[in-house]
Formats: structure tokens, C-alpha cells, sequence
């Protein structure tokens, strides 16, 4: 099971956010950041709810690695937190997956 700060690092980057952005959402420097992602410093009960906040993840997901929410919550989530032409573009992907299987 990967640990929480390897879980807080692929959150960011899922979200496409930047260290500085993060650290500034948290009131900490971009050291602070490095230093989490790395496992070099704890988080702290304000930091994790803050980033379940930011990366819309339940705190229980980011601390165990699992989430309470049914898979349809978290596309949904997912889906949620991109731009409009990747959103655009996992459409398209669907709808070509559906007309393949029509063909079968």
C-alpha cells in the first residue's frame, strides 16, 4: 500500500497543481510541499483536511488508500476536476466505445 505522502503527490499531479499552488493553499512555503511529498515531514490534522478540501479526496482516502465513495462519486469527482476539452475528450471516448459495441 503506498504511503499518504505518495498519495498527496499523485493527487496534485492528477490535478495538474503546482507545488507553489498547493503550499500557498496551505499557508506553508513550497519546501513544505517538497518535504510532505517526500516523506520527510508529517502532515498535520489542519494540512490533511485542508488537502481533502483541495483535491476534493476524503480525508480517509488520502490517509488509507481507500475510499468510502462508490465508484460513480469518484468519476464523477475526477471528471469534475478537469478542463472542459479533456472533459470533451473522455467523452468522445465513450460515446466511441458505446457505437463499437453496437457494432458487435
Amino acid at each position: 500500500m503506498r504511503a499518504l505522502y505518495e498519495r498527496i503527490k499523485e493527487a496534485r499531479t492528477e490535478l495538474h497543481l503546482s507545488q507553489d499552488y498547493v503550499a500557498k493553499f496551505l499557508g506553508v512555503n513550497r519546501t513544505a510541499i517538497v518535504e510532505i511529498e517526500s516523506g520527510k515531514r508529517k502532515v498535520s490534522a489542519d494540512e490533511l483536511g485542508k488537502l481533502s478540501e483541495l483535491f476534493q479526496i476524503p480525508a480517509d482516502e488520502l490517509l488509507n488508500g481507500r475510499s468510502t465513495e462508490m465508484p460513480v462519486q469518484m468519476f464523477a469527482r475526477r471528471f469534475g476536476a478537469l478542463d472542459e476539452a479533456d472533459q470533451q475528450e473522455i467523452l468522445n471516448l465513450i460515446e466511441f466505445k458505446r457505437m463499437m459495441k453496437e457494432r458487435m
